[in-house]
């Protein structure tokens, strides 16, 4: 047994840690915590079986991204991924002349997107943006670019075929692109 692996300092070490990262991927503070809660009291059942070939908080936050992931498996059981009506069209539909060519081209960001992470603007403008995309394609979007998850991951856990897939991202994508654009971030940053 690890000295380390106090469950009783969990919370202070790591709770607001956790917390900030479940909600960026649920977006709903409740739910949030929840899933905080399942994940420390899952931890403290599996607490003797650690063995240390990670640090206390790689294990808690490897325990914490299976539970956002059981948390969206339990949503595609009350929701379906499928496309419908209600998910209107993709913002930049009409974007492009007959030829393929961007009807007006997007705005040129001149940002190294390694260095616009580092960038709390765009950061907080970006989850703005998120939490304007519908349920439906946030998750997905989280699934897809912030878990790292593959498609074919994704369209078995969702039950949803690669066809609906790629357009849900690319209208998410496209969501966010404009949203950006339009309301938040300038680009001359």
């Amino acid at each position: 047994m690890h000295e380390a692996l106090n469950s009783d300092l969990w919370v202070d070490r790591y709770g607001d840690m956790l917390y900030r990262y479940t909600l960026v991927r649920v977006r709903n503070p409740d739910t949030a915590e929840e899933i905080v809660q399942v994940t420390l009291l899952a931890a403290l059942q599996a607490k003797k079986s650690f063995q240390g070939r990670s640090t206390e908080k790689s294990w808690l936050f490897g325990i914490l991204k299976h539970k956002i992931l059981d948390h969206f498996r339990e949503l595609k059981t009350r929701r379906t991924y499928e496309l419908t009506p209600e998910d209107g069209s993709d913002p930049l539909e009409n974007a492009y002349h007959a030829d393929g060519h961007w009807e007006s081209a997007p705005k040129n960001w001149d940002t190294d997107p390694h260095k616009a992470v580092e960038n709390k603007q765009l950061v907080e403008a970006m989850a703005q943006c998120m939490d304007r995309l519908s349920d439906k394609f946030r998750n997905i979007f989280v699934l897809k670019e912030i878990e790292g998850l593959t498609s074919e991951e994704i369209c078995k856990e969702m039950d949803i075929n690669p066809t609906n897939l790629w357009v849900i991202l690319h209208r998410a994508r496209n969501q966010l692109k404009k949203c950006l654009e339009t309301h938040h971030w300038n680009m001359k940053k």
